[in-house]
């Protein structure tokens, strides 16, 4: 299966993380199976002291998972970046779209959630990935202005753009 990736971009705030909330049951309705990626530029934690994951990193695991019937939650330890293709080739490539909230340098199709009461220039709008804005208020554009609350047209704007009519 080819993973189609799309990445979401714009300054913090914008509403990226709320309109991929509203865009998984969309999509999910039509068939189409999705995957997300969240990019933080900070290091983090999602296991706490205490519990037996986080034991047997601290024990010095470099990998460490908790499976139930239901789900697989994973800890690793990375030695540099990788890549969006590389994450979505490894731990995505069951799905039919994977969403990347963040990325914006990455030579990917892009959606930015833009703010214009903010007043401030979009982060993308000079870049030759950029197929679409979502926005609070319509902008001159070269590429299709969705209103953020039109989440249906955005999410068929997203299976055309990527042929995932099932």
């Amino acid at each position: 299966m080819v993973t189609r990736i799309l990445c979401l971009v714009g300054r913090s705030n914008t509403g990226k993380t709320t309109l991929i909330e509203r865009l998984i049951p969309l999509l999910a309705a039509k068939g189409i199976t999705v995957a997300t990626i969240k990019h933080h530029e900070h290091p983090f934690e999602i296991d706490y002291e205490g519990k037996d994951t986080y034991r047997h990193k601290k024990a010095g695991a470099k990998t460490a998972m908790i499976v139930s019937s239901q789900r697989l939650a994973m800890v690793k330890d990375l030695d540099g970046n990788l890549t969006i293709e590389e994450i979505a080739a490894r731990y995505a490539g069951d799905v039919d779209l994977v969403i990347v909230e963040g990325y914006k340098a990455a030579a990917l199709p892009k959606i930015e959630v833009y703010n214009v009461r903010e007043d401030l220039p979009p982060v993308a709008a000079n870049d030759k990935d950029l197929v679409a804005f979502v926005t609070d208020a319509p902008i001159p554009a070269s590429v299709p202005v969705f209103s953020r609350g039109d989440i249906e047209a955005v999410a068929s704007f997203i299976i055309r753009r990527f042929g995932l009519q099932k």
